[in-house]
C-alpha cells in the first residue's frame, strides 16, 4: 500500500444507481494510496445499488457527517446524482465543504449535486455531455477535457476518464491546493 495519502480522509458518496466502475476504481485506488475512504449514502436504504449490480453499504449517512470530518468528497455519477441531489444533508455538506475550501470532485453526472449546492458559478469545470446545458445555466464555463481543476473543485466527464480524474485528486490532496488557485485545465 502507498503512502502518499496517509491519513487523508475522502468521502464517496453514494444513492441508488451509482456508477458501479467509478465506485469501484476510486475505492480501491485511494485505499492503495493510503488514504481512509469513507462511503456516505443519504439513508434512503441499508445498501444500494449501482448501474451494473454492484451493492455497497455505506459506512454512514450523510446527515451524521460534518465538514470536518474529511479532506475531499467525491461525488459519483450514474444515475445516484438525481437522488442525491433531493438529500438535503447531501446537498449542505457540498456546499460547506466548497466554503471550507475542502477538496470536492464529481464526475459524470456528479455535477448535478454541485448546481442543487449552487457551486458552479464563475467556475470552469467539465461534466458528461448531456448535462452540459444544465452546468452552464448555474452560470459555469463548461469544457471538453478528461479533467478540470478549479481551486479545490476538480470535474470529469465520465469513467473513461478514470485514470486522469482520480490522480488529479490524489495530486490535489498531496499539494493541498488552496480554494484561491486559478484555475487550471488538465487534459489527457
Amino acid at each position: 500500500m502507498g503512502s502518499r495519502l496517509l491519513d487523508k480522509r475522502i468521502t464517496l458518496f453514494v444513492e441508488e444507481g451509482f456508477e458501479d466502475t467509478e465506485l469501484i476504481q476510486a475505492r480501491n485506488f485511494f485505499f492503495s494510496e493510503g488514504a481512509r475512504i469513507s462511503i456516505v449514502g443519504s439513508g434512503r436504504f441499508p445498501t444500494f445499488r449501482g448501474k451494473h449490480g454492484a451493492q455497497v453499504a455505506p459506512d454512514t449517512i450523510a446527515a451524521k457527517v460534518s465538514v470536518d470530518d474529511f479532506d475531499a468528497i467525491i461525488v459519483l455519477g450514474g444515475y445516484a446524482t438525481e437522488k442525491m441531489r433531493l438529500c438535503q444533508p447531501m446537498v449542505r455538506l457540498v456546499a460547506q465543504a466548497d466554503d471550507h475550501g475542502k477538496i470536492l470532485c464529481a464526475i459524470g453526472h456528479g455535477p448535478q449535486l454541485l448546481i442543487s449546492a449552487d457551486v458552479l458559478r464563475d467556475r470552469m469545470v467539465t461534466g458528461y455531455h448531456t448535462i452540459t446545458i444544465d452546468m452552464r445555466n448555474a452560470g459555469a464555463q463548461v469544457v471538453d477535457e478528461p479533467v478540470v481543476i478549479d481551486g479545490n473543485l476538480i470535474t470529469s466527464r465520465e469513467a473513461a476518464d478514470l485514470p486522469h480524474f482520480l490522480d488529479a485528486i490524489a495530486e490535489t490532496l498531496f499539494e493541498q491546493a488552496s480554494p484561491s488557485a486559478q484555475p487550471i485545465v488538465a487534459g489527457a
